[in-house]
């Protein structure tokens, strides 16, 4: 895939970029090397202002970042804003809060033989490579490398190859911030140069989100490396109703989580899951809102929907969509790219999918709802648990058993009750299954990458 600009909205390539070579990727890596060797000295601090002072950056910034993104991916102007204004959040928490994460744990003098002083200590591994996606240009980066950065580790970030203008801009905010130079760098290289990233001795962890293939070949590399890794990959949320949630309230709650970010996010609500007392009404209220949305030019205020982020994602989502109805699901509005220029596809939902349709075990990676009733709430776990991803989700229920049912017995990194899951910097994020393993966000964040040191002073 060329390392291009391909505004999904229209088709045009705006702009191209040429890879590194293997020299200025090799000088790169070392420039990482060498900057984490002072950099791991600097005190919280310093990092602590570099950090603020890149969200004051963010905040001052925001409509021209939030621009390249919606220029490279296709996600509505206001949906982009938010994010800048997210990462310029994650970047005051974690220097809010890093510093009380990695201060020395004392262990209890009572549990340490010989009335010896005890404690962990946090220490930075070193250059840690990031290989990111393209649906959450800015705040993917941003939920890794506050945290990375705060522990006092060097960053490389290699991002898809259709957001170069973000990734760039992501450096450049982090150089003006007062970052010293070859703390964070982009990496402007194709998939085939991971391997050997991964392979170097001085790249010391490495993280990666995106799809559950990508998430194998590079766990599989950093296994046989002995390096950490952390992989945060697919996903199909369920997002299951009970007769008790205020339907109309929770439709809306549903429509906003699978169209989110043109439905092209990994915790969106890709199953929805309807108790059979209020699965009618509810499903009439889920179509009537899907066509309700505007789908159009993304820096228009009055789009709902935009693109999706290129014309292959279009096509395997529509086959994906096609292929299921073959298999006898029953298609309730939408189901056909809208044609024309750019690369549009309408909210769509389906139901009474058989476990035979692609819809029923795969990932739908666009505004396509899957719909799917319960007998009871015993079934409506068992749905919820037939997959093979284990993200998020989300409950919706006034029933205090059924939520404390549904937090004990779905399987996943998330759930969330009367609430669309989200990620924010204040709790952990992550998933179970193959939906990835490790987790991000919070202060588990910040020990992602760190040597848990015991030290033991006699």
């Amino acid at each position: 895939m060329a390392i291009a600009t391909t505004n999904p909205a229209t088709g045009e390539t705006v702009r191209e970029f040429d890879s590194l070579t293997q020299q200025e990727l090799e000088d790169r890596i070392q420039r990482s090397w060498d900057t984490f060797q002072s950099y791991r000295d600097t005190t919280f601090e310093q990092r602590s202002g570099w950090m603020r002072a890149a969200a004051d950056i963010l905040d001052a910034e925001t409509d021209r970042l939030a621009e390249l993104a919606t220029l490279e991916m296709g996600k509505t102007f206001a949906a982009a804003k938010a994010e800048v204004a997210k990462c310029a959040l994650g970047c005051r928490w974690y220097a809010d809060h890093a510093p009380e994460h990695l201060a020395d744990t004392p262990w209890d003098p009572a549990d340490a033989p010989e009335n010896a002083k005890v404690f962990t200590r946090w220490q930075p591994l070193g250059p840690v490579l990031a290989i990111m996606p393209w649906n959450f240009p800015y705040w993917q980066v941003f939920r890794f490398l506050c945290p990375a950065l705060m522990a006092g580790n060097t960053g490389l970030l290699k991002h898809a190859s259709n957001v170069p203008q973000v990734a760039l801009a992501i450096e450049d905010v982090l150089v003006r911030a007062g970052f010293p130079e070859g703390v964070f760098q982009t990496l402007l290289i194709g998939s085939s140069m991971i391997e050997s990233m991964v392979d170097d001795d001085r790249v010391r962890a490495v993280t990666l989100t995106g799809s559950e293939p990508a998430g194998r070949e590079v766990g599989g590399l950093a296994g046989k490396n002995v390096k950490t890794s952390v992989l945060e990959l697919g996903g199909s949320d369920p997002f299951i109703v009970m007769p008790s949630a205020d339907l109309d309230a929770t439709a809306d709650a549903a429509v906003a989580s699978r169209t989110l970010n043109n439905g092209q996010s990994c915790i969106n609500a890709k199953r929805i899951i309807v108790h059979e007392q209020v699965a009618d009404e509810f499903q009439r209220l889920l179509v009537e809102k899907m066509e309700a949305l505007k789908v159009g030019d993304p820096m228009a205020e009055d789009t709902d929907l935009g693109p999706m982020s290129g014309p292959q994602g279009l096509e395997e989502l529509d086959k994906q969509v096609q292929d299921s109805v073959a298999a006898g699901a029953k298609l309730l509005t939408g189901g056909k790219p809208l044609g024309g220029k750019g690369n549009f596809y309408p909210p769509s939902v389906l139901a009474d999918i058989p476990k035979s349709a692609p819809a029923y075990y795969e990932e739908l990676f666009g505004p396509v709802a899957l719909f799917f009733r319960a007998k009871d709430i015993d079934e409506a776990i068992a749905i919820a648990n037939d997959s093979s991803f284990g993200l998020g989700g989300s409950a919706w229920t006034q029933d205090a058993g059924e939520a404390e049912r549904f937090a004990n017995e779905v399987e996943s990194g998330m759930i969330y009750i009367n609430k669309i899951t989200a990620s924010t910097p204040e709790v952990p994020f992550g998933g179970a299954k193959n939906s990835g393993y490790g987790r991000e966000l919070a202060s588990f964040g910040t020990h992602s990458f760190v040597n848990a040191k015991t030290v033991w002073m006699q």
